[in-house]
């Protein structure tokens, strides 16, 4: 007698699983994604205005005057808008003057950690909390915390390194150093505005996206400022003439992570920055600045991006390049946008 066989089941066609899957996924991404980065009605992110806006400075009853080790500064190493504050910090030589506490972005807290509990607090939320109960904000980084009235100064980054500039000069130890000269502010102030929006905003614009309409308007205007710097550097050494400038400060931890991360996980893949014939070694020339290299870390920016962003890289996987070795080979800017010397 033959063996009886089994019966089989019918199987869910698989376009059916695919469309559920599909279904699923995408309803599941938009409701992470708005809660990741606040959007438009057409899908565009829009970027939470800072809300700590206070400024050490010399004023009659300003309640935050220059002092040497009154303030530090609480950063992420990933975040670009801190980063900026390290590399002012650096280029001014504040080192001894102003602390750092480095937090780290935690997605099973839903926030920034404390890598040691500081102020009593194990989280950037706490520090918040600390320094106005009750407030119901972003909790970001940078943060320049007065560590004497357990107060948040500033969290804006734009405005914490133009303090850094200006407001600690009897503790720096390049005091000379004006990166905010005023005669070149108008021009800083017009590159600052252009950059922000399409480029240090733009990378995120293009990365939290949520409409196809969305990415393509930014990744536009991304791309576009970008020819438009890479032009403006064949004739001047970095963005306002022959000395670096805050204007250079704000676009180059945009550029540091731009061929790491943004070119790959935020979809800004037309061109790399290394591609571009002045954009590439621009972003040398200031990396090779005194202590600036210091204040860049690969890893982190790899890690965060990568394997923190969960609904732009669900796997977690970090990618094993790129290789960063050329940001060290010799940039060759030195003579850009000065005149021949004349032979007799």
């Amino acid at each position: 007698m033959a063996p009886e066989t089994k019966k089989k089941g019918k199987s869910l066609p698989s376009k059916f699983i695919i469309r559920l899957g599909k279904f699923v996924w995408t309803t599941m991404w938009h409701l992470m994604m708005s809660n990741l980065a606040p959007r438009t009605k057409v899908g565009e992110y829009i970027r939470p205005e800072s809300q700590f806006r206070n400024f050490i400075g010399t004023e009659e009853g300003n309640p935050y005057p220059p002092e040497t080790e009154r303030y530090n500064l609480y950063v992420g190493l990933s975040c670009p808008w801190a980063h900026r504050t390290l590399v002012v910090r650096a280029l001014k030589g504040l080192e001894d003057a102003i602390s750092v506490s480095v937090v780290s972005p935690s997605p099973l807290e839903g926030g920034w950690v404390m890598n040691q509990e500081e102020e009593g607090c194990r989280t950037l939320a706490e520090l918040y909390q600390l320094a106005e109960p009750g407030y119901t904000g972003r909790c970001t980084v940078p943060v320049l915390w007065d560590k004497k009235t357990k107060a948040i100064v500033n969290n804006e980054s734009s405005e914490i390194i133009v303090m850094l500039n200006s407001q600690l000069n009897e503790f720096a130890k390049n005091p000379t150093l004006d990166l905010y000269p005023e005669e070149l502010r108008e021009k800083i102030d017009g590159w600052n505005e252009k950059i922000y929006h399409s480029v240090n905003n733009g990378v995120y614009r293009c990365g939290f996206a949520q409409t196809q309409e969305a990415y393509n308007q930014a990744c536009d205007q991304l791309f576009s400022t970008l020819d438009e710097i890479d032009v403006a550097l064949e004739t001047s050494r970095y963005l306002c003439g022959d000395r670096v400038t805050l204007a250079d400060a704000r676009l180059f931890t945009t550029l540091f992570r731009f061929d790491i991360a943004y070119y790959g996980i935020f979809k800004c893949n037309r061109r790399r920055i290394k591609d571009y014939k002045n954009l590439g070694v621009y972003l040398r020339d200031i990396y090779q600045l005194p202590g600036v290299t210091e204040t860049c870390n690969l890893e982190a920016v790899k890690q965060d991006y990568y394997g923190n962003l969960f609904p732009l890289n669900p796997g977690g996987i970090i990618p094993s390049g790129p290789d960063m070795a050329s940001l060290l080979e010799p940039h060759n800017r030195e003579s850009v946008g000065k005149e021949p010397m004349l032979q007799d």
